[in-house]
C-alpha cells in the first residue's frame, strides 16, 4: 500500500522535480540522473514537451500551491529513485503533470 505523502514532506530536490513535471504537464524527461536516491536537475535532463492540439498546454494548477497530497504515482516514482540509488532513468513519460511510465536500462 502506498502511504499518504505531502509535497512539503519530501526533499527539496523532489519538490523541484514535482514542480518541473507540473510545468511540463505532458511530455517526457530523458536521461534523468539519480544520485543517492534523489533526482539531479543540475545539469538539467532533456525535457521534451508534448503539445495537445486543441487542448490546454499550460502548467498544472497545483504548481501554485505550497503543499498538497501527492498522487500515488509520485510516491511510487520516488520509491524507484531510492531503489536505483545511483543511475539514470532513460525516459520518464509525463501525463497531466504526473509521472506515468519510466524506462530504465537493466
Amino acid at each position: 500500500m502506498i502511504e499518504s505523502v505531502t509535497k512539503s514532506s519530501v526533499s527539496a530536490s523532489q519538490q523541484r522535480f514535482i514542480e518541473t513535471l507540473q510545468r511540463l504537464n505532458f511530455g517526457r524527461i530523458e536521461h534523468l540522473r539519480i544520485q543517492a536516491g534523489e533526482p539531479v536537475l543540475d545539469p538539467p535532463p532533456r525535457v521534451i514537451r508534448a503539445i495537445k492540439l486543441g487542448g490546454d498546454n499550460g502548467s498544472r494548477p497545483e504548481l501554485g500551491k505550497a503543499d498538497f497530497l501527492l498522487k500515488s504515482s509520485f510516491v511510487e516514482l520516488f520509491e524507484h529513485f531510492r531503489r536505483i540509488e545511483n543511475g539514470t532513468i532513460e525516459s520518464l513519460e509525463i501525463k497531466h503533470g504526473l509521472p506515468f511510465m519510466l524506462t530504465v536500462e537493466q
